[in-house]
């Protein structure tokens, strides 16, 4: 037990030292992102500060799997460069049982990261995204989704329409069931309409069996007119309303399954919320995956020589893998293959492949 503490004191050291390293590098290539994507909004060199560490623990986050892998490597170089590897294998150890502690305390970081860090990177993450929204347009376009159906909110300086719908198409442009409640700029209701269907299209939403109610009547009911269709001017487009639900990653773990069963509701697939749902589960397994896929490679003695080599085929194993995630992972969001399987498939092969790699070499 005193020695695989030893190792995953190690192990954690040289994962805090792979990331302090990233943070430092990370940081400043952000900011000059930001202050470059703000562009002519005059807002300074705080508010893009302020932008890039909101981004930053979402950049972190996606990248675990590399820290993982990199500080495997780091932890069983230096092990090998002083001989504690030599003695440690010499008492008896396997190399899969040298490898346990490193992949437990992988483990233990995908399920921090799992429980804790994916809520406050959803919360620096949707931050990011309204603060960056404001200073780029001005506008505010808001999409929710509950039991009681779609809402949808567009704005500009002109005012503000909040959009209720019973249900959507899979894109968002065909709402069914729809209410529009229109504001103006003080924020004082204008009109509401209702409808039995609304299709974007070229800049406006084409009502079908609309009513209209002008708010500002004394007697709005017998003010209301009703339309076979009716035209209302729209800044959204398919792509913004598509935007407005948000990236996954803007969502925290807890809710996203409730989230998922409310999109499906309103008539939305939302494949992609439940292929990172999926994947998230999955993280765990992929840290332990880049843990054995880095100790297959190089626990083994410096005197061996082709110590570079073996590290490069680690690194280009390791981010092999991270890449095949993310195809499978854009696969599963298409709907080619099963999200289950595109989530599960490149973890657990991954691991099955290193610990093949290890007990070949045990056996060598």
């Amino acid at each position: 037990m005193i020695l695989h503490l030893y190792i995953a004191r190690r192990f954690l050291r040289s994962f805090l030292i792979v990331l302090a390293v990233f943070v430092a590098i990370l940081l400043p290539i952000d900011l000059a992102e930001q202050l470059r994507a703000m562009g002519e909004s005059n807002a300074g060199l705080g508010a893009a500060f302020n932008l890039a560490l909101l981004n930053l623990p979402g950049t972190l986050y996606r990248m675990l799997p590399l820290f993982v892998i990199l500080a495997t490597l780091v932890l069983f170089l230096s092990l090998a460069r002083t001989s504690e590897l030599v003695v440690i294998r010499a008492s008896g150890r396997s190399a899969l049982h040298s490898a346990l502690s490193p992949v437990m305390m992988s483990l233990v970081i995908g399920i921090l990261g799992l429980l804790v860090i994916n809520p406050l990177v959803a919360a620096t993450e949707r931050q990011f995204e309204i603060s960056m929204s404001r200073y780029q347009s001005g506008e505010n376009r808001t999409l929710s989704v509950s039991g009681e159906g779609l809402w949808l909110r567009q704005g500009s300086q002109f005012g503000q329409t909040v959009i209720r719908a019973a249900r959507a198409n899979s894109d968002g442009t065909s709402l069914f069931e729809t209410s529009f409640f229109v504001f103006d700029p003080d924020g004082l209701a204008q009109s509401r309409i209702d409808a039995d269907s609304a299709v974007l299209a070229d800049g406006a939403w084409t009502l079908t069996d609309a009513k209209l109610w002008p708010l500002g009547q004394a007697n709005p009911e017998a003010e209301a007119t009703s339309h076979e269709t009716f035209t209302l001017p729209s800044t959204l487009t398919r792509d913004q309303i598509r935007d407005s639900f948000g990236r996954p990653t803007t969502i925290p773990i807890y809710e996203l399954p409730r989230f998922i069963s409310q999109l499906r509701t309103a008539g939305f697939a939302a494949l992609q919320h439940r292929m990172w749902f999926m994947s998230e589960l999955a993280n765990p397994l992929l840290l332990a995956a880049m843990v054995l896929i880095g100790a297959s490679f190089t626990m083994r003695h410096t005197r061996f020589g082709k110590t570079g080599m073996m590290v490069l085929f680690a690194l280009l194993v390791g981010f092999g893998l991270f890449f095949l995630r993310n195809f499978a992972q854009v696969l599963g969001e298409t709907g080619q293959l099963p999200v289950a399987v595109a989530a599960w498939t490149p973890p657990i092969a991954a691991i099955l492949l290193s610990l093949g790699i290890l007990l070949h070499t045990e056996d060598g």
